[in-house]
């Protein structure tokens, strides 16, 4: 995603969100789903916990791009979310991408 996508998807977003995750998702007319991971160093401190985080969201990502409407997504995360394992990461992002079809079906 390029500054203007991620403007884009700030300036008129619908928000979902977990205990640990804020995701903000726009329409696009492309017709592919575009990633964004705004993963914020004050809320989680350590570069390789910044990573593991980030790491794990596109593979999630990656696994459910196909069940997605064609949207552009950002994703920005809250304190604590270092601290959780990964499958239970896994298991909140499964369930934002479960509401994500629900209100935008294909």
């Amino acid at each position: 995603m390029t500054p203007d996508h991620f403007k884009a998807v700030f300036s008129n977003a619908t928000r979902f969100s977990s205990k640990h995750f804020t995701i903000l998702i726009t329409k696009n007319t492309d017709n592919n789903n575009r990633l964004g991971l705004a993963i914020a160093k004050k809320r989680v401190k350590l570069a390789v916990q910044r990573n593991r985080i980030k790491r794990l969201t596109r593979e999630s990502f990656r696994l459910n791009q196909t069940t997605i409407p064609h949207i552009d997504i950002v994703v920005m995360v809250k304190s604590g979310i270092d601290k959780l394992e990964n499958h239970e990461i896994n298991h909140q992002l499964d369930k934002i991408w479960q509401k994500i079809n629900q209100r935008y079906k294909r």
